[in-house]
């Protein structure tokens, strides 16, 4: 077990990240080996915290659910944070540089629930039933760790890189797209950057939400109806530039940009 007080204490470090705009050392080096809980008890502390401070909570993400993105990090499982409705960036709105610390961007699919997810062990059907619509989405990571220089643990603790989320404006219901099989692409200056399909992120998208769904009961924080999840990245993430434009389309879906500003 990790003293509580180790514990608030790697929280109050990465808060101090978020506060300040300067990168901090890793936390793993706070924590055991391995020791997934004690990163999610890190999380946790931080989620308290801002749901103390007045901060929405309107969802999940998960996070290193293609084996692209692992391999870019060398991690070996998904992981999962929390959305909060100050990361919500409406498709096309500036986004200022320096809001999220050393940016990059993944594209994805977004459901939104109209009912909640209450089982420790949901079926596919009951996932299917859950979902209203599904959405193109870009989620800009960052990272409040110097240099990316992130495992596992890091990750967890640091509310599963999280930064921001954008949205795409035409929903579509889960039986008019393939997920599996949706190809994505983001570009730049009309150029392909990072290309990718559904069946990425864990297979299937709906798997990676039946994954955070179960996650979610047994922490005692259940999906709720209303809520957003991002399924997690299609493809290779790509580091954000000032003053640059990213669009994601995916077949099935549509397309979404985050642009950011100059400086």
């Amino acid at each position: 077990m990790v003293d509580e007080l180790a514990i608030a204490g790697l929280a109050e470090r990465l808060r101090g990240a978020y506060d300040s705009g300067i990168p901090c050392p890793p936390v793993r080096g706070g924590l055991p080996t391995g020791d997934i809980a004690a990163a999610y008890a890190v999380q946790e502390a931080n989620t308290r915290y801002w749901l103390g401070a007045g901060r929405r909570l309107v969802g999940r993400k998960i996070g290193l659910t293609s084996k692209a993105v692992q391999m870019q990090l060398g991690v070996d499982r998904p992981d999962f944070g929390m959305l909060f409705a100050d990361m919500a960036i409406g498709d096309g709105e500036e986004i200022e540089i320096g809001a999220v610390l050393q940016p990059r961007i993944e594209a994805e699919v977004a459901f939104v629930l109209e009912r909640p997810l209450l089982y420790e062990r949901p079926t596919a059907a009951d996932v299917i039933r859950a979902v209203s619509y599904a959405v193109p989405a870009i989620e800009v990571v960052g990272s409040r760790i110097a240099k990316w220089d992130i495992n596992i643990l890091d990750s967890i603790a640091d509310n599963a890189s999280s930064g921001l989320f954008v949205l795409g404006n035409e929903r579509r219901a889960i039986d008019d797209f393939d997920g599996r099989l949706c190809g994505m692409t983001v570009e730049n200056r009309g150029e392909p950057i990072s290309v990718g399909a559904g069946a990425a992120c864990l297979g299937h998208p709906l798997n990676a939400l039946r994954w955070v769904a179960a996650e979610m009961v047994r922490r005692s924080r259940p999906l709720a109806a209303g809520d957003i999840v991002m399924s997690g990245a299609l493809g290779p993430m790509v580091s954000a530039a000032p003053g640059e434009v990213y669009t994601a389309r995916i077949s099935g879906l549509g397309s979404v940009r985050a642009a950011f500003s100059r400086s």
